[in-house]
């Protein structure tokens, strides 16, 4: 599964449902200025764990939340190893 794809992807969708607009994304890009608000980032991670299967955030295992993108997808990437 390219878990990149599979987030990025949800990211997309949930920000035209929510009239959003995306920031240009890549590794760097902070999630508070990634132009998604708080809800939208609880659509984005339960969307996420329908899709996957897993919600790595709630697992408890989680030394800090990620604030960038690239730390949001290496998270949901060494979920799935």
């Amino acid at each position: 599964m390219d878990i990149r794809a599979v987030i990025l992807n949800e990211m997309n969708t949930v920000a035209a449902e929510n009239n959003r607009r995306l920031a240009p994304l890549d590794n760097a890009t902070t999630l508070v200025e990634s132009g998604l608000d708080s809800l939208c980032f609880a659509i984005l991670i339960a969307r996420l764990e329908d899709a996957t299967g897993i919600d790595p955030l709630s697992s408890g295992a989680v030394g800090r939340y990620p604030t960038t993108l690239g730390e949001l997808i290496a998270l949901y990437e060494s979920a799935l190893v």
